[in-house]
């Protein structure tokens, strides 16, 4: 029997250290660690730690969050532990899954976490909404065009200079310079 933690954040620059230090004090054997989406669970450190655990193993995870963000996704995981007899232990919602009533919570959770995930992303969406109809511009300003640009555009069009010295010359990256070269409709002979 070993005692196995799986840890997750959902990018590269989040750290690890809060799952680190709530995992800490169970003398676990083994450590699974990525920093990757929870959308999916077609993860390197989780498929590793699924081919890993064998009978009779305990899973710990700092919460359910961690391991999958869909309610079908989790259910999915639990019925693979389940099927190779592994525990699953998460800290933060006392779930147990040795016992039916830890499975039900489990399953309750799940949804839960779903429900929160999908709610937030809803307010998400309407925010920038309502910051659309106030007149919020997203993204990148717009850059002006350089006050040399007829100028440089013309001797890049008769093929007196390369498209990479009018890039250099008006001081432009190469998405730009042909984004404003298709917009007026300038073609190169």
């Amino acid at each position: 029997m070993a005692k196995i933690g799986y840890i997750r954040v959902s990018s590269v620059d989040q750290n690890t250290d809060r799952q680190e230090i709530a995992l800490s004090s169970l003398d676990i054997d083994r450590f699974f660690t990525e920093k990757i989406s929870g959308r999916t669970i077609n993860r390197p450190a989780l498929k590793e730690m699924l081919n890993y655990v064998r009978e009779g193993d305990i899973l710990y995870i700092e919460s359910i969050s961690r391991l999958a963000r869909s309610t079908r996704d989790l259910l999915s995981l639990v019925e693979q532990l389940q099927r190779k007899k592994v525990e699953l232990v998460s800290l933060k919602e006392h779930i147990d899954t040795k016992t039916a009533q830890g499975r039900f919570v489990l399953t309750l959770f799940g949804a839960l976490s779903e429900l929160e995930r999908e709610n937030t992303l809803q307010r998400q969406k309407e925010g920038i909404e309502a910051a659309r109809v106030k007149g919020k511009k997203f993204g990148r300003p717009r850059i002006n065009k350089p006050k040399n640009w007829d100028n440089v555009v013309a001797l890049w069009n008769k093929g007196d200079i390369t498209a990479i010295e009018a890039m250099k010359r008006l001081q432009m990256n190469r998405g730009t310079f042909y984004r404003r070269i298709n917009e007026t409709n300038i073609t190169n002979s």
